[in-house]
């Protein structure tokens, strides 16, 4: 039995993680889930992000998920070592770490901007990263209220767009960081933009690709017998909009896919959606 990798977020943002596990892992079945109901997660307060999380891997796991990829940053602050002590052993997470070490190790200025939403900030996973790495780096802290709901929506361009990104932006290059870390998965989504924004002096750090090769050693270790020939399928779930979403995933993606629904119920999920 082929069992599936699980990846959720509060929403699409996940999906700059899911597209760079699919390009190392062709071969494996995955399962999406965008709990668009609660997004954005960056305002609330960490103990009911928490609460999301417990359940949503609950029911990832009805599914038959060994691997569950907890593709939010806010999530992973709030979450992840509360799921690693309370799942079984068998059970492998992945989970969102601001890339502050690979900031502070190609920094220049030693400066470094991170772009990440309040409760990111708040939890103890930032606070440990900047303590264990960046002890000789200034982390400047900058906050995107406004951008995740605007990615939601599906706006990925436009001047509006560019005028909000540069207010974030512009105060943390003229402050000297030369590095700009990304720690929302949403932010990637809109990279091109980001990047034109800061210059070319600027490196921008995109955390999804090594939490994709963490995932594939995961799945390497698990001694999957896949064909190379073998596609692997992609469902996903939301807990939103399945035809808004759907009609999204070309242009968020790259490809089409079929999106369920499933709904929330006295904070627990159907574990059968349609």
């Amino acid at each position: 039995m082929i069992h599936p990798i699980g990846i959720f977020d509060s929403g699409v943002g996940g999906l700059s993680v899911l597209k760079e596990i699919r390009a190392l892992l062709p071969g494996a079945d995955l399962l999406f889930f965008a709990d668009q109901a609660h997004v954005p997660y960056g305002p609330r307060q960490l103990v009911e992000v928490r609460g999301f999380a417990e359940s949503i891997t609950r029911f990832l796991l009805e599914q038959g998920v060994e691997i569950v990829v907890v593709a939010c940053n806010t999530a992973s602050a709030a979450a992840l070592t509360h799921l690693r002590e309370n799942f079984p052993s068998t059970v492998k997470f992945v989970g969102m770490e601001p890339a502050v070490k690979p900031a502070a190790e190609t920094t220049h200025s030693k400066i470094v901007g991170v772009l990440a939403t309040p409760a990111t900030f708040q939890g103890r996973l930032f606070a440990s990263v900047v303590e264990r790495f960046a002890k000789d780096v200034t982390v400047l802290e900058q906050t995107c209220p406004g951008l995740v709901e605007r990615i939601e929506a599906g706006e990925l361009e436009g001047e509006g767009l560019r005028s909000l990104l540069a207010g974030f932006i512009r105060p943390l290059v003229e402050n000297g960081a030369d590095t700009l870390v990304l720690g929302c998965t949403h932010y990637p989504l809109v990279l091109p933009l980001i990047e034109q924004i800061a210059g070319p002096q600027v490196r921008v750090i995109n955390p999804a690709p090594a939490v994709a090769r963490q995932t594939a050693r995961l799945w390497s270790a698990a001694s999957r017998d896949i064909s190379a020939a073998r596609s692997g399928e992609l469902q996903v779930i939301t807990t939103g909009d399945g035809k808004r979403l759907e009609a999204m995933l070309p242009r968020l993606l790259g490809e089409s896919v079929a999106v369920r629904e499933t709904a929330w119920n006295n904070d627990r999920l159907t574990t059968d959606p349609t």
